[in-house]
């Protein structure tokens, strides 16, 4: 697919979209698709489905490194060092830590990827629905501001994103983790199964299931028309998929949208700021500097989509300044950047299971099994707000276990052609925080990125009722392996910093008192309708499941609510 990326022969368009990573690249091709002539910005550089993944084929032993870390990459990056994805085959499609500097007012780990498609090549790929509980939450618990909108009026368009990105998954029948448009899911093995059977034994109000991911286990029709192929259980996805199997906005939106002839890509282009027209009362366009040229450029449109990833959404409307919104655009409420939240994964642990000696596996699945939360889900239950999701996996030892120091010559190959004795198990939380006014970002008055524009202050962090989520999930874990048969088992705190779970939500949160929110029900600024922002930046409350599949369906619903206004000239 070839992409028009020379924009400068035209500075308007219909709609212009900032990024072009999961909710970027829906914003696009529901916007093209609808006849709109749109430009989509990208700070990063150019990159192709298949031709721009140049290690996507790559052996261990090809690598110069073979994908250990260096002693200089550690040094100079510790930030990004820390996410599972980084590698020596994976590092040009991250941010490196010196090149995008931000400032730390309390540790925390940002995590970017600069590039069109941005992290939609390096996301876990795993999809679950909200349910109405989650969209009910902070009015009926008392935090946050209520939600403008409910499960019933998102629904329709979980399906829209899920038939066209292909959900691989199974109807569970879960209260709070609702079923979706699925295509075969993948297996759980023989101990995951086993545990599956002892906590349905155990407990009522808890199911195990394999998890919803974003791989095409059996491609339909929509999926061919896409270029897509079936997933080949390589687990080498955040390198990019050269067959499709797993949906990024290289491979499916962002070529959708080029076919109509409506789409054009800039990359190469940090937005400066959102101009603001006070004679119109609207936004009239967006500046960007060039990164080569270090030029600044305005471009024009009728509507903007905000997708630049959460907290760049942020930085973005807070240096978005004008004699009518003197503190950010659209900020009249004064709580632009503040509530930021993320999903806490400080709670992990490991056991060993015996048993299942004849049996194995096939491939490397790239999903987990899962437990939708059971804590506070209908109710207030315990002595901390909310919930968590539960993952774990069972492996059993392969060939890279190595063997016994003495072992050598033919016996040592021959012992690795067989598994090891044990399997042992993973688990872990995905814990939902609390938007808190005090976890929040903000302009920096004195230091600039290289473009001149203010860096970012992070101010995010935990709370006791963050660690009391964490002391549960360490009881509950524990007590249903235990049930399960397993052996020794240890949960742990990993004690990583907020960031490195890639899940940053909010500062730019929906609600219906413009008073209190940035964004009404439609993902439009309440002060000005013409900017809508509809990536993580977006979310009132942060649920505890995986969010990009609801980015995606924010984003399409946004997308055609724009163009049916502008069919009306409301816009």
């Amino acid at each position: 697919m070839n992409f028009n990326i020379d924009a400068d022969k035209s500075t308007t368009y219909d709609a212009i979209v900032i990024g072009s990573g999961i909710s970027g690249g829906w914003a696009a091709k529901e916007l093209c698709e609808k006849g709109l002539k749109t430009l989509v910005l990208e700070r990063g550089g150019m990159v192709e489905h298949v031709k721009d993944y140049p290690t996507s084929m790559t052996n261990i032993w090809e690598f110069e490194h073979r994908l250990r870390d260096t002693k200089e990459d550690l040094q100079k990056n510790p930030i990004v060092n820390r996410c599972y994805a980084y590698s020596e085959a994976t590092q040009h499609f991250f941010v490196k830590d010196e090149q995008h500097p931000y400032i730390q007012e309390k540790p925390f780990d940002w995590i970017r990827g600069y590039q069109v498609g941005g992290k939609s090549l390096l996301w876990a790929r795993q999809t679950q629905r909200w349910s109405e509980y989650e969209f009910e939450a902070p009015a009926r618990d008392g935090f946050a501001v209520d939600w403008p909108i409910r499960y019933k009026d998102i629904a329709p368009w979980y399906s829209h994103v899920e038939r066209f990105a292909g959900i691989s998954g199974n109807k569970d029948n879960i209260k709070n983790l609702p079923d979706g448009e699925f295509l075969p899911a993948w297996e759980l093995n023989c101990v995951e199964k086993h545990i599956q059977s002892a906590v349905k034994k155990h407990y009522q109000d808890r199911q195990v299931i394999i998890g919803r991911c974003a791989h095409l286990t059996k491609p339909n029709e929509i999926h061919a028309k896409q270029g897509r192929g079936q997933c080949q259980a390589r687990s080498l996805c955040e390198r990019g998929c050269p067959f499709g199997g797993y949906f990024s906005s290289n491979s499916s939106t962002l070529p959708w949208a080029a076919k109509t002839g409506k789409l054009t890509i800039r990359p190469n282009s940090v937005v400066h700021s959102i101009i603001y027209d006070e004679k119109l009362n609207k936004a009239s366009g967006v500046r960007v500097i060039d990164t080569i040229t270090k030029e600044s450029i305005d471009y024009k449109a009728r509507i903007i989509f905000v997708n630049a990833a959460a907290l760049n959404s942020n930085l973005i409307l807070l240096n978005s300044i004008s004699n009518r919104f003197p503190n950010g655009l659209g900020n009249d409420s004064g709580v632009l950047g503040q509530y930021i939240a993320f999903h806490q994964y400080r709670g992990q642990g490991g056991a060993t299971f015996e048993g299942y000696t004849d049996k194995y596996y096939y491939g490397r699945r790239p999903t987990s099994a899962f437990m939708a939360s059971f804590r506070n889900v209908e109710k207030q239950e315990t002595d901390f707000q909310r919930g968590y999701m539960l993952a774990f996996s069972a492996g059993r030892g392969s060939w890279q276990r190595g063997s016994q120091p003495e072992a050598f010559g033919a016996d040592f190959k021959e012992s690795l052609t067989h598994p090891g004795d044990t399997w042992s198990v993973y688990i872990q939380m995905q814990g939902e925080t609390i938007p808190k006014k005090e976890n929040h970002v903000r302009l920096s008055k004195d230091k600039t990125d290289a473009w001149g524009i203010p860096q970012l202050v992070t101010s995010i962090g935990y709370d006791e009722n963050d660690h009391k989520m964490m002391k549960d999930f360490h009881v509950q874990a524990s007590e249903m392996l235990e049930k399960a048969g397993c052996k020794n088992i240890n949960m742990f705190d990993s004690k990583q910093n907020p960031g490195l779970d890639i899940h940053e939500m909010g500062g730019v949160r929906m609600g219906k008192d413009p008073k209190t929110s940035l964004l009404n029900e439609w993902n439009q600024l309440h002060a000005c309708k013409n900017v809508f922002v509809t990536d993580g930046s977006c979310m009132t409350s942060i649920g505890n499941q995986n969010p990009s599949l609801t980015f995606m369906a924010l984003t399409a619903r946004a997308a055609n609510y724009a163009v049916s206004e502008l069919k009306k000239k409301n816009l």
